[in-house]
């Protein structure tokens, strides 16, 4: 059944109970193979590769979650982007947002031009501008709202509505925001892409990724995908996803809170020269991100102004965690360009904002005070006497 509710929806959505038994958590199919009743008589399975209840479960609550035809999980968030890049053909380019995931970059840049398959970076902010860099050759466009790291905003439906008309897929990574907070499917985007990984897990402890196409065509094409190439999601990863995503709703919502008031707290401190996050009504994608979005997420990234020493405020940080990824329980800080986004060339980071300055901010759920304490600590520390 489907629920009014998406908080209802993360805990009794997809498959949420075991018929044979009856266990109100999907038990753990740790097996390779399944039994046949004889030749041609299956049980609904035959090889967990191609299909295994546990991940068939969590297959179900993203596509619930998200409103879409089918959901597929695999075993990062970049094996997801690998196996819906994989519709596109030899000749065919694809469109992305000006600021992206460094894997994201590096998979079209280092990896797909190996098979012919071509990107440009575009101003996806601007419809207008999104519009002119369409050519014959163009079949896709992969939008991140908001963007990593800049926290950038597409308009998606209007991009959409431009990319439809030419015939492109609509592809949106929907990791910051989940849907619990932004449903890109109802937006008119084709298929969204996760980094599960993130806010769905929530608790950095396990990494994976999901797919959710919005159409029978595109999920017969993406199930004969993720069978061929195998990037298939482990049966136990499926059930600590399951148990993560149940408490996303009261997760994400203190997330959000806590990233509110430190967006707040940054944008009016002394030392700080510019606070990128799409909650605060001062963000240039406010009004847009009001629009398609329940608010503006978790995710902050900031730049402190000359006479402070980046290193040493990273140094300094006591609670805040020096790491790569996002969207654990704990707050993590990442310096893009030498970490997330080092595998974009140098002259590239800075033409879309990517500076050596700045700073992005996960956002997690421990008190916002000792949040606020730790940063004010360390950028006090970092000033240059």
């Amino acid at each position: 059944m489907s629920y009014k509710s998406i908080d209802t929806a993360l805990i009794h959505g997809g498959i949420s109970t075991d018929e044979r038994t009856g266990a109100v958590n999907v038990p753990i199919y740790q097996t390779s193979t399944f039994k046949q009743d004889g030749l041609g008589k299956m049980r609904g399975y035959e090889y967990s590769r191609t299909g295994n209840p546990t991940r068939e479960a969590l297959e179900a609550l993203i596509a619930e979650l998200e409103g879409g035809e089918a959901g597929f999980a695999f075993a990062s968030g970049l094996a997801a982007e690998t196996a819906v890049l994989s519709l596109l053909h030899s000749g065919d380019r694809v469109l992305i947002s000006s600021n992206v995931y460094g894997g994201t970059f590096r998979l079209l840049d280092q990896v797909f031009d190996h098979f012919n398959i071509n990107y440009t970076i575009s101003d996806t902010e601007d419809p207008a501008s999104f519009e002119r860099d369409i050519t014959d050759d163009v079949k896709a466009v992969l939008i991140e709202s908001p963007a990593n790291p800049l926290m950038t905003i597409t308009d998606i439906k209007a991009v959409a509505d431009i990319a439809h008309k030419h015939g492109l897929l609509v592809i949106v990574d929907n990791t910051f925001m989940t849907p619990y907070l932004q449903r890109p499917l109802s937006l008119g985007a084709d298929i969204v892409v996760h980094s599960a990984t993130k806010y769905l897990g929530g608790h950095s402890d396990v990494v994976a990724g999901l797919a959710v196409v919005k159409t029978r065509e595109l999920a017969d094409k993406i199930a004969f995908i993720q069978n061929s190439t195998g990037g298939v999601l482990a049966p136990f990863d499926s059930f600590l996803l399951i148990r993560g995503i149940k408490t996303l709703g009261v997760r994400l919502d203190r997330h959000v809170s806590n990233a509110l008031t430190a967006a707040k707290h940054l944008k009016d401190h002394p030392a700080v020269r510019s606070v990128h996050y799409p909650g605060l009504e001062t963000d240039k994608g406010y009004e847009v991100n009001k629009r398609q979005a329940k608010n503006g997420g978790v995710m902050i990234s900031f730049e402190l102004k000359d006479g402070y020493d980046i290193n040493t405020f990273f140094e300094s940080l006591e609670l805040i965690t020096l790491a790569e990824s996002l969207g654990g329980v704990e707050s993590l800080v990442c310096h893009p360009s030498s970490m997330t986004h080092a595998s974009i060339p140098e002259d590239i980071r800075k033409k879309v904002g990517i500076t050596d300055g700045l700073i992005r901010l996960s956002i997690g759920i421990e008190d916002i005070s000792d949040i606020l304490e730790d940063l004010d600590r360390a950028i006090a520390a970092s000033e240059v006497k």
